[in-house]
């Protein structure tokens, strides 16, 4: 490997158990992520988190996705696992595929192929998580070398694929941000790239000077800081998910709605500010005692909520307002990222603008994950 570079994360799906119910038999998956940096050589990384066995790969590519299904013609480049053109993925863990040359802009659309030639049934548990663009499997076969690859079934999930890495040059880092559907830009309309980690990827890429910065999205629907719901917490997969990922050197963590929320009514996991502040402050010390800067993202007010009637109350808003005045206040975390303060409506402080709420109180709008993304201050990662 190059010695004035090493690797930096410009994409990434965080590993869950997937919710879709999807079984596959020798099938070609092609999943087309948008990353942020550019480059010359990259890889890609493949989980098995969840599965209940091993996972066998067979053919894998990597190539400028083109439209659709297709590949740019010409830019396909075939992926080996420690030499080998395939690879078994024991379960729970992952697998890091071997460098390949190809030169990649900022921003560009790719599509990574890999054939699963053995049969993987509903109750494998495989890994995915909602990409909120389309992707395709194909019928059986493997398909992995074709240009335009055939459709069997499009899908709103990136299957096993939990990170693509850039070599890049030893000042650039990579920001990750760790949430839950917000940063996972849940109800955003499909193939828009309307996430604020995309437009967090969009602002540093145009920005004049600063250092070069990946983000990798490590959203995930429902997820908590303190307790496991639709895979692990937001505690339990900080290492894997914040830690560990390639040239990480800024975070920012938006967790806690769903704490507050509950939405599986367990009284033993109702939360407390002073809870969910132990919490934040566990991440940060973590964070901090590995060089990383852990940026605290205030959370947007939900108290018109529709999409769990009876999740917000009085008491759980003065939980979100403790947790916010702490994230602002107390000196913990290396930044702030006011995403209240962007979204809120000032009249009535308790709900979002209705510019920028989709509708159902709780998630935001095209526009609202937009703003988000603008309401970051880049000097923070200066």
């Amino acid at each position: 490997m190059d010695d004035n570079r090493h690797w930096v994360g410009t994409w990434a799906a965080t590993p869950a158990p997937s919710e879709a119910g999807v079984n596959f038999n020798n099938n070609t998956l092609r999943m087309n992520p948008r990353i942020s940096i550019g480059g010359d050589t990259l890889r890609i990384r493949l989980s098995n988190a969840y599965g209940s066995g091993k996972l066998t790969v067979g053919a894998a590519y990597i190539g400028i996705r083109e439209m659709g299904p297709a590949v740019v013609p010409g830019s396909e480049r075939k992926l080996t696992f420690g030499g080998a053109g395939s690879a078994t993925v024991a379960a729970g863990a992952l697998v890091v595929s071997d460098s390949v040359k190809l030169d990649v802009e900022p921003l560009a659309d790719l599509a990574v192929t890999f054939h699963l030639p053995g049969e993987i049934p509903t109750s494998f548990q495989s890994t995915g998580r909602y990409a909120r663009q389309t992707n395709y499997i194909s019928p059986a076969g493997d398909f992995s070398t074709e240009t335009k690859m055939p459709v069997g079934t499009i899908t709103d999930e990136w299957f096993f694929l939990s990170g693509i890495d850039v070599l890049a040059t030893q000042e650039t880092g990579g920001v990750v941000a760790l949430g839950d559907s917000l940063t996972d830009a849940n109800i955003s309309t499909h193939d828009t790239y309307n996430r604020w980690p995309d437009q967090l990827a969009r602002r540093l890429i145009e920005r004049q000077g600063g250092r070069p910065l990946g983000v990798m999205n490590q959203g995930l629907g429902g997820n908590r800081i303190l307790h496991d719901l639709r895979g692990d917490s937001g505690l339990r997969r900080f290492d894997r998910d914040v830690l560990a990922q390639p040239g990480v050197t800024h975070a920012i963590v938006m967790l806690g709605t769903n704490d507050l929320r509950n939405r599986i009514a367990k009284p033993d996991q109702e939360a407390t500010a002073e809870l969910m502040i132990a919490g934040l402050d566990q991440m940060a010390l973590r964070a901090q005692a590995r060089g990383i800067k852990l940026f605290g993202a205030t959370l947007t007010p939900f108290g018109n909520e529709t999409f769990l009637p009876g999740a917000w109350n009085p008491v759980r808003e003065g939980h979100r307002v403790t947790v916010n005045n702490w994230i602002r206040e107390s000196g913990v975390m290396d930044g702030v990222v006011d995403f209240d303060k962007a979204l809120r409506d000032p009249k009535v402080p308790t709900q979002m603008l209705p510019i920028y709420d989709c509708g159902d109180g709780l998630h935001p709008s095209d526009l609202g994950y937009c703003k988000m993304g603008d309401a970051i201050d880049l000097a923070l990662f200066d």
